[in-house]
This record gives C-alpha cells, sequence and structure tokens, in this order.
C-alpha cells in the first residue's frame, strides 16, 4: 500500500482535512485524491479523509462511529468530543444494528455532516469535560465515549436524538445490568437531569 506521510497516519483518529496538509503540499486535494484513488486513504465526508489503517486493505470502509470520531477529533480536537446516545450505545454493545446518525458531544455549535455513505454526524453541544467518559478503541484509534451510566441517562433524556427512538429505548433496557444504578442516580442529581433518572428507575423496578 503507499506510504503514507505522517501527518496522515498520525492525525487525531488517522482523519484530515485539505487545509491539515496545506503546508506540505501546494495542492493537498488532489493529493488526497490520488491517495483515495489507491485505498490508501478513504474519503468520509466532503472535505474529511481517514488514511486506511496498516492491516486493512484498500477496500476497507470505517465504520460510521470511527468516521464520526474522526471528523470531529479533525475540527475540534480528539480531546474535546465524546461519542455519546445512541453512537455510545453501540460501542457499548447495546444496539445491535448499525444506524444511520452517529452523535458527538463537542464544546460548539458545528453543523451536521453528510458522510458518503448516506449517514449523518449530528453535533450536541455540551460540556465535554463535565462528561463521564472513558477511552474506547476503535478502528481507528481511541476516542473518548460516555460510560456506560452516563450514556443511560442521555439516552433517557433525549430518546430521539440519532433519529431512532425505539433503538434508544431498547438500549436503556439493556443497559441497566451493564451499569451501577446507584451511580447512575448520583450522576443524574449532579446533572440536574431527576426526569431521566425516573424512567431508568422504572425499569428496574
Amino acid at each position: 500500500m503507499t506510504r503514507l506521510p505522517l501527518e496522515l497516519t498520525q492525525a487525531p483518529l488517522r482523519t484530515v482535512r485539505p487545509r491539515d496538509l496545506a503546508h506540505r503540499y501546494v495542492n493537498p486535494r488532489a493529493q488526497l485524491a490520488r491517495w483515495a484513488n489507491t485505498g490508501a486513504v478513504t474519503r468520509v465526508a466532503h472535505g474529511y479523509l481517514i488514511a486506511t489503517p496498516d492491516d486493512q486493505g484498500k477496500d476497507w470502509k470505517p465504520t460510521i462511529e470511527a468516521a464520526a470520531a474522526g471528523i470531529a477529533a479533525a475540527i475540534f480536537g480528539q480531546q474535546n468530543v465524546v461519542l455519546m446516545g445512541v453512537t455510545a450505545a453501540r460501542i457499548h454493545h447495546v444496539i445491535a444494528r448499525a444506524i444511520g446518525n452517529a452523535v458527538v458531544a463537542v464544546p460548539r455549535q458545528h453543523r451536521p455532516v453528510e458522510l458518503e455513505d448516506g449517514g449523518r454526524v449530528v453535533f450536541v453541544v455540551r460540556d465535554t469535560g463535565q462528561l463521564q467518559a472513558r477511552l474506547e478503541t476503535l478502528e481507528t484509534g481511541k476516542a473518548l465515549v460516555t460510560t456506560p451510566e452516563q450514556t443511560m441517562i442521555d439516552l433517557a433524556k433525549r430518546p430521539n436524538l440519532g433519529g431512532v427512538p425505539q433503538e434508544a429505548r431498547d438500549a436503556l433496557k439493556n443497559l441497566v445490568p451493564l451499569v451501577d444504578l446507584e451511580k447512575v442516580e448520583r450522576l443524574a442529581q449532579q446533572q440536574h437531569t431527576i426526569k431521566a433518572w425516573e424512567i431508568i428507575r422504572a425499569l428496574h423496578d
């Protein structure tokens, strides 16, 4: 496979925009297009490309979770974005099927990004430093993902976020055996989401 410069392979979650390579190439879009033709990079959305992992072939495509994390990291910095809601639920294996929308918590407003495969990345303004999150390993690197407890609260509070409310409700039930409910209650109190806690408690009763 084509040997890529470190700017790509060491970019946050291996995701770059043409502007990120402007200091190195006169026409970074043309250079990225050449790499895309060889399968060395994959165009996931207009203006966003991901370097193919070293252990993958030229036909590799990222999951929507990896694409969303990479796009958000390219915009806001890897430490400032957290996968949440139904996207976190997918990573915690409590939603089985693939979902067309990905949800990412970010520090500032940003319009949704339409993906090449028809999916969509939805950005939600949150104080990401106050979210309960942990690093999870994706196919392109490590990304912050809300903990099962935080994911539960977020799903109960906004089940329609992500456009699959039934899957969000099913994920809530599937999360029950994976969480410390006392911790969920404390977190709900700290984040002033008591109504969400009442919904969660009703699932356990």
